[in-house]
């Protein structure tokens, strides 16, 4: 979903979210693979903590995209927020980092779970 959206200028907040959603299941699959308990959150930040030891990557120089999509979240109640970070809709250059990062993320996941 996410490549086919992402060149359009007015979906940034899809974008955005998708790749929120994509981090949270793909971190939650590792925690399943690992037999862990699967917590009942969303928060990113949570959810990297709880995962830290399962991934090989350093999150420091991620830290601002994770902040980032955590309100992305967890801000988003309503409809009209869907995918909208605190100061509005998220930039094309938001958006390309967010789905840069998520895939990232997916990829070291499935690869640590495929190995």
């Amino acid at each position: 979903t996410i490549e086919k959206i992402l060149e359009d200028k007015e979906l940034t907040h899809i974008v955005a979210f998708h790749s929120e959603q994509a981090i949270e299941k793909s971190l939650k699959a590792i925690l399943i693979f690992n037999n862990k308990e699967l917590p009942k959150i969303h928060s990113l930040i949570r959810l990297f903590g709880i995962c830290e030891s399962y991934i090989k990557i350093d999150l420091k120089e991620y830290q601002e995209l994770i902040i980032k999509l955590d309100e992305l979240y967890l801000d988003s109640r309503y409809p009209a927020d869907f995918g909208l970070l605190p100061y509005g809709k998220p930039s094309e250059k938001d958006a390309l980092s967010f789905y840069k990062f998520a895939k990232k993320i997916f990829e070291i996941i499935a690869e640590t779970i495929n190995q």
